[in-house]
Order: C-alpha cells, then sequence, then structure tokens
C-alpha cells in the first residue's frame, strides 16, 4: 500500500512462499501442459493451411478464403470465450448435435478434462489464420516455373510439396518455432481467467491468474489470508 518507495524491501520472499505453497506443483503443471501443448499442436495448424491455399489457382476464391480464416484473429477474448460458453453449454448446438450420441449433455466448460482441449483448439481456431499469413508469404516467394518442371517431370502433389513448398518454408518455420518456445511460459491470463469456473480450477489456475487473484484481487502475495503490508 506504501509504493515501491515506501516499502520494506523483503528480497525474494514472495517467491520461497510461492514456491513452498502447495498449489505450486498444480499451477506450474497446468501452465506448462498449455504451453507446450497448445505449441505441439497448434504449430503444424498454419502450415498446413498455407500449403492447402498454395494450392489454390483462383485468386477470388483465395481470397475469400483467406479472409474466413483470418477474421477470427480479429475477435475480442471476451467475444471468443462468450461464444465457447454459448456453443458448448449443456443446451447449446454442441450439446445438441451430441444428444444423438448420448444420453445426457456434458458440461464442457465445468468438466476438467476438457478444459485444456477447448483452450488450445478454440486458440487454434481464432489464431492459426492469422498466422499462415508468414507461410503464405514465403509461398508466394517460389518460381511457378518449378512448379511447371515437377509437373512435367511427373511430380505428384504431395511430392511438390515435400521437394518444393517444405523446404521454402524450413527457414520461416525454424524462425518462428524458436520464437515460441522462447516464450513457452509467457501464457496471457485473460482467456484462461475467463474461461475458469469454481469447477474446472483443477486444470484452469495457471501462474497469471493466481497472481491476479492473489496480487491484485486479493492485495495478498500468496496465501496470507489479508493484505499484510510487509513491504514490495
Amino acid at each position: 500500500m506504501k509504493g515501491i518507495l515506501g516499502s520494506d524491501w523483503v528480497g525474494l520472499e514472495h517467491f520461497r512462499d510461492f514456491l513452498t505453497s502447495p498449489n505450486f506443483g498444480d499451477i506450474f503443471m497446468n501452465t506448462l501442459l498449455l504451453s507446450v501443448y497448445g505449441l505441439i499442436i497448434g504449430f503444424p495448424v498454419p502450415i498446413i493451411l498455407a500449403l492447402m491455399l498454395n494450392q489454390l489457382r483462383r485468386a477470388a476464391i483465395k481470397k475469400n478464403i483467406q479472409l474466413v480464416l483470418y477474421a477470427p484473429n480479429f475477435i475480442s477474448v471476451v467475444v471468443a470465450t462468450g461464444m465457447l460458453f454459448i456453443f458448448f453449454s449443456p443446451t447449446g448446438p454442441i450439446n445438441f448435435i451430441m444428444s444423438v450420441f448420448f444420453d445426457k449433455p456434458i458440461s464442457f466448460m465445468t468438466d476438467t478434462d476438457y478444459f485444456r482441449s477447448l483452450y488450445i483448439l478454440s486458440g487454434i481456431w481464432q489464431g492459426a489464420g492469422w498466422s499462415s499469413i508468414n507461410y503464405v508469404a514465403a509461398l508466394a516467394s517460389v518460381d511457378p516455373q518449378l512448379y511447371d518442371t515437377a509437373k512435367i517431370d511427373g511430380a505428384t502433389l504431395l511430392q511438390r510439396i515435400r521437394h518444393i513448398d517444405l523446404p521454402t518454408l524450413k527457414p520461416v518455420m525454424a524462425i518462428l518455432f524458436i520464437l515460441g518456445a522462447g516464450g513457452i511460459m509467457a501464457i496471457g491470463y485473460e482467456k484462461a481467467y475467463l474461461m475458469q469456473t469454481s469447477m474446472n480450477l483443477p486444470t484452469s489456475e495457471i501462474l497469471p491468474t493466481y497472481v491476479y487473484k492473489k496480487g491484485l484481487q486479493a492485495g495478498d502475495p500468496w496465501d496470507k489470508g489479508n493484505i499484510s503490508g510487509r513491504g514490495t
């Protein structure tokens, strides 16, 4: 409450409190799993989209498909999360379709087993199209004569992708993967916080949401129960 200059310096005390707290292991693993799964599952999707878009020869169709793929990136996190709650609610369209196979609705948004899948897949839906721009731009630099020559030599579609497209994308793939791996723990709190319910906390509580709740909402460094005023 006294600010940085008016408070006593406590060093690494708050870090020690958190690292020794019983919640540290679960919260750390939740953060790590969301980051790692998001990178592993989400990284190939923009590449696949770019390879598919590169096969379209009609410019009008290609532009329309790109518009549809890029549009989710401009939807705010709040709106995207609200859409998840609507579509995956017990009375939503997803459960309506699945009622053909199951007797009772599935509580996707409150079940701990579905949180990570919904979080990662919704993130891929929202950002994969926009992320494919880098790969589409790289493929645009390929000389069309390479494709013509490969066709004359009898190369199939998969062979053209393997021997022309993928070698072109390798430098971009390497750079973007390194950048993604470097920020493996830099996961934002907004979406996870908005998707949290009292029932899915065992898998939805991550480092940023825990810090936000304890440090900002409760005004308490960690599990102290009240504002201690011990310093910064």
